[in-house]
């Protein structure tokens, strides 16, 4: 799924398969192609759909990962502000007030956030700030909980501030070794993300294998103080209005994380995973085929429907939906 190859993307592309669809009115408007993968507790492919192979940029879905790796290099906060460190977060008040405090608690400024400026992610937060009159700034892009996490783990490490999203930055080099530890795969290519941090290759096994990793790993070690506090705080980790936060909040247990341009995982409490990669990076399809892949590993109907039946408007009127297709 690299965009840089022009092979490779003609053979992803012929290998994908539907996973969610859009309906009106009883006939189906589009479909949403992708891949997806179901792992058992101990690692083995039990069920996929599309590549499995491809490797691919699973953008902020590689937070769990990042978030352990600052973990284990002595970055240990209070379980609320642990789990921001992992977010992709809405932008909302909480959110902003949890950035500032991880910041302040390295005694640093917001001016040391290297990411990009931004409105937040959520449009209701969105549009207020622009109402309020509130310019782009880089502590309301979503990624500054991560970014607030990484120039606090340089801090304690006395490390330089000013190169932490260098790929040649002992962070970042620790950020690689533990995704591909938590993996349990090789990264062959690495990027630029969105939020100007690298951003690591894996395929749809290996990014299952990372959150899998976490919900397994023993209590009070790196991987399972990132997946606990992910999972007791899933506000922080999304918002009031996310999809990732209702997942958590509806499924007791379960660890998942978004990402951007088509691409989730998540894991049960006892280690069955799951993964997905949505072609185009619609996120209506995704969430679409997560709530798929939650119902066929067992969660009620209730914790996903949602998404499994998103409305699609004629008129003012719901006329169809938004569903997943890979069962």
């Amino acid at each position: 799924m690299d965009n840089d190859s022009g092979p490779s993307v003609r053979t992803v592309r012929n290998s994908a398969v539907p996973l969610a669809a859009y309906s009106r009115n009883g006939h189906t408007e589009g479909v949403f192609y992708g891949h997806a993968v179901v792992l058992d507790p101990d690692g083995s492919v039990v069920r996929s759909w599309g590549s499995t192979t491809q490797e691919f940029y699973p953008r902020s879905s590689n937070k769990i990962g990042q978030a352990t790796a600052m973990a284990q290099a002595g970055l240990i906060l209070p379980q609320h502000l642990q789990a921001l460190t992992a977010a992709s977060h809405s932008g909302e008040e909480f959110h902003i007030d949890a950035v500032r405090e991880i910041l302040a608690g390295a005694n640093l400024a917001p001016a040391a956030l290297q990411t990009p400026e931004d409105y937040p992610l959520d449009s209701v937060e969105r549009d207020a700030c622009i109402a309020r009159g509130e310019d782009r700034s880089p502590i309301l892009m979503n990624c500054s909980g991560k970014h607030a996490g990484m120039l606090a783990t340089c801090i304690i490490n006395g490390w330089d501030v000013k190169s932490y999203l260098a790929p040649e930055h002992p962070l970042q080099i620790a950020i690689k070794i533990k995704l591909e530890e938590m993996s349990g795969e090789a990264i062959s290519f690495q990027g630029v993300d969105g939020c100007g941090a690298p951003v690591h290759a894996l395929t749809l096994p290996g990014l299952a294998r990372l959150s899998q990793t976490a919900v397994l790993a023993d209590s009070g070690s790196p991987e399972r103080i990132v997946a606990d506090a992910m999972r007791a705080h899933p506000q922080y980790v999304g918002g009031t209005r996310r999809d990732v936060t209702h997942f958590m909040t509806a499924i007791p247990g379960l660890l998942a994380k978004d990402g951007a341009f088509g691409v989730y995982t998540a894991s049960f409490p006892d280690g069955r995973a799951v993964a997905l990669k949505i072609e185009s990076g619609a996120e209506a399809g995704r969430n679409a085929a997560m709530a798929g892949l939650l119902r066929y590993l067992g969660a009620p109907e209730s914790a996903v429907e949602i998404y499994s039946a998103q409305p699609v408007l004629g008129g003012g009127k719901v006329v169809g939906n938004i569903y997943p297709t890979l069962i």
